[in-house]
């Protein structure tokens, strides 16, 4: 009994001692990891993640639901695809043509309500936010300077960087996007409770609008400059713009780093379902259009969805970009494999949430699980144009 007495005392001996030099060494965002991340047997975030966090409501206006088109889930997802739902654990997986929705699956007990994180998927509704300031003369361009907002920022080339820098990934700030490990940037940024302090404690060390570089930093940098320049939380200036006029069928959580007036962490964790994910994909393939109401210029959507270094053609602002089975698409992307894919020549959009992403390699900026997505939808859309003919 002693003995036992004696480990225990010396146990919170040392385990005092751990949180104090966590304080010391500024590492103390790591208490908050272990608790809603590592203890729970994960090793970077997850799809109801958000559950472990405060979070602001993005709030729903009169809802609109999607068609449902009448031959709805009528061809059963190739071998492929479900091949792939299984090895990556899909959750949800939408394909929407001609603003129906014809095919639909849910999986590991979520449903058509069911929220999750949106990861990066997140960084193309920043964007959308700052068209929208643009739009209203709240930003004056993309060319406008970051220090307008934020003159203490720091760095050799503070002076320089522009919001469109931040949203086309050029921003030169000091930034790692290593997600699994506990004492990168990205992981501090996603634990710290004051993300503000986070952010503006970086350096714009390179040269600005040089070249794509993608960091998470620089739209958390952009979603505070668009909250300076309107004067509202991010999660109310999405609501009122978009998520109300577009008309979601629920509301919306945006993680914030504290509450209850944090900020949102913006580069990240919207959470959401699919089909109402799916509305930013029908809002760039209408060109900004919703219902006849032009809520997004359609030369700012023009200009996210073209490439803005000749060098990365894969990316422009907060979209990404591809060419595949000769056709052009368009796509939000998050990190365990969120999709949101738009190919305007066939009025078509995919999408898909899941716990694991497909393979990513250092050759080709598009994870392995895009193509599958894509080319198994075709081969589904392709027996059902078969069904149709024998039908006539």
């Amino acid at each position: 009994m002693k003995f036992l007495l004696k480990f225990l005392k010396w146990f919170a001996i040392v385990f005092a001692a751990i949180i104090v030099l966590m304080y010391i060494f500024d590492v103390d965002y790591l208490l908050r990891a272990v608790k809603t991340i590592y203890f729970k047997g994960y090793t970077t975030a997850f799809l109801e993640d958000y559950k472990e966090f405060p979070n602001r409501e993005i709030k729903k206006g009169t809802a609109q639901p999607w068609a449902i088109a009448s031959d709805y889930n009528s061809v059963p997802a190739t071998q492929n695809l479900q091949k792939a739902h299984k090895e990556l654990k899909t959750i949800a997986y939408l394909i929407i043509k001609n603003d129906s929705i014809w095919h639909e699956s849910y999986f590991d007990g979520f449903d058509k309500n069911s929220k999750t994180n949106s990861f990066s998927m997140a960084k193309s509704v920043v964007t959308m936010a700052l068209g929208k300031a643009i739009m209203e003369g709240k930003i004056k361009s993309l060319d406008q300077k970051v220090i307008d907002f934020f003159p203490e920022l720091k760095g050799k080339f503070a002076k320089e960087v522009t919001v469109g820098d931040l949203s086309s990934m050029a921003s030169g700030l000091n930034w790692d996007e290593k997600y699994y490990s506990p004492f990168s940037i990205v992981t501090r940024a996603y634990f710290d409770n004051d993300l503000d302090k986070v952010i503006l404690g970086l350096n714009i060390n390179e040269k600005p609008g040089q070249s794509f570089k993608y960091l998470s930093g620089a739209t958390q940098l952009l979603a505070m400059c668009i909250e300076k320049a309107t004067g509202e939380y991010l999660s109310d200036y999405v609501s009122k713009n978009f998520w109300q006029p577009m008309g979601a069928e629920n509301e919306a959580l945006w993680q914030l780093d504290e509450a209850p007036d944090g900020i949102e962490k913006a580069y990240c964790c919207i959470a959401s379902n699919a089909r109402d994910f799916a509305r930013f994909g029908k809002l760039y393939l209408n060109n900004g259009k919703w219902n006849g109401q032009q809520l997004l210029d359609s030369a700012f959507v023009k200009k996210c969805i073209t490439p803005r270094f000749e060098a990365a053609p894969h990316y422009g602002y907060g979209w990404w970009m591809h060419n595949f089975l000769g056709k052009h698409l368009y796509y939000m992307r998050g990190h365990l494999g969120q999709f949101v894919i738009v190919i305007p020549e066939d009025s078509l959009i995919i999408v898909r949430l899941g716990h694991l992403k497909g393979v990513q390699t250092s050759y080709d900026p598009h994870s392995e699980d895009l193509y599958v997505y894509v080319e198994e939808a075709y081969e589904m859309l392709g027996k059902r144009k078969k069904m149709q003919e024998k039908r006539k």
